[in-house]
């Protein structure tokens, strides 16, 4: 059976979903939607840099759904 590697991209984004999962229960939300800290926050913020990063493989400029 071939294993899974995970590249740097995929990684980060691991790294920043936990961090995310943490913040949402130090602030006891089920969603960043429900904080009232969602406009100023940098948890969220690099989570959502990670997530484009992830898709784009660091590649930068736009993509597509």
């Amino acid at each position: 059976m071939e294993e899974l590697s995970l590249d740097e991209w995929q990684i980060a984004l691991e790294v920043k979903t936990k961090e995310l999962k943490a913040c949402q229960i130090e602030q006891k939300v089920n969603s960043c939607l429900s904080c009232p800290k969602i406009h100023d926050c940098e948890v969220r913020d690099a989570y959502v840099h990670a997530v484009y990063n992830s898709m784009n493989k660091g590649a930068g400029g736009g993509f597509e759904f």
